[in-house]
């Protein structure tokens, strides 16, 4: 179990004071043994807290999250960064210190962590530490933004050259079945055209030479006919 994978979290709780002050926060991984817990109003109240590992197993077993050690830090990150995240100053906490407390949402367990008061060199050492590892966090956020938007920025680029591209091959596959169409459309006029001029003509030439009518044969009656029975054979005597 260690901490050498912790990113530093920030954030501002919400504190139920009269009058109310901003206060700031910060949780973070001095080493891969403890996490340091700062809370200040940069002003004349600063806290903190140092949790090792074994007190942080502790408050595993005290707030009943159960799994592996990963799943509990995956726990505490997400209520610090996600949840409600309460600063109870002295009187507000049934305890006798002030605390930080969190909760990932309304019914799960609490993350508790008990805070005590720096003076002096050790409160401005706290804020100044504080204030630098914020701009860092600020930096780094900052980078990652920017490239995510040159990368959007590319994106956009390389998406509309590509749809330049997909017009202007829509317009080139639009001009080519006009094209099609219309020469299909003149073929079949010419087509249409020269049946039209064949046909008048044929109709001119069948006017001019009319085809002469054929008499039908004329049919002789059955009772008229002669009919021939045989062949007569006679004989003639010379002279």
């Amino acid at each position: 179990m260690d901490l050498s994978n912790f990113e530093p979290l920030f954030g501002e709780p919400k504190v139920e004071s009269t009058p109310a002050r901003p206060f700031l926060f910060q949780v973070h991984a001095p080493d891969s043994s403890q996490l340091r817990v700062v809370v200040t109003d940069f002003l004349s109240t600063t806290f903190q807290a140092l949790c090792s590992i074994q007190q942080l197993d502790d408050m595993r077993d005290e707030t009943g999250v159960g799994g592996s050690w990963s799943d509990f830090l995956e726990y505490l990150v997400h209520s610090i960064k996600f949840g409600d995240v309460k600063l109870l100053l002295e009187g507000q906490s049934k305890s006798s210190g002030p605390r930080l407390i969190a909760q990932k949402s309304k019914g799960m367990p609490k993350i508790s962590v008990s805070l005590r008061s720096l003076v002096a060199t050790a409160a401005n050492e706290a804020i100044a530490r504080l204030s630098i590892d914020m701009y860092k966090a600020y930096q780094t956020n900052r980078t990652l933004l920017l490239e995510e938007q040159e990368s959007r920025h590319q994106l956009t680029k390389v998406l509309s050259a590509e749809k330049e591209k997909s017009e202007q091959l829509q317009k080139q596959l639009d001009g080519l079945l006009y094209s099609n169409r219309h020469n299909s459309h003149k073929i079949h006029d010419k087509l249409t055209s020269d049946t039209s001029s064949a046909a008048t003509l044929y109709d001119k030439q069948s006017d001019q030479n009319p085809s002469p009518m054929k008499a039908p044969k004329r049919v002789v009656p059955a009772h008229r006919r002669s009919k021939v029975r045989g062949v007569l054979l006679q004989d003639t005597e010379d002279d």
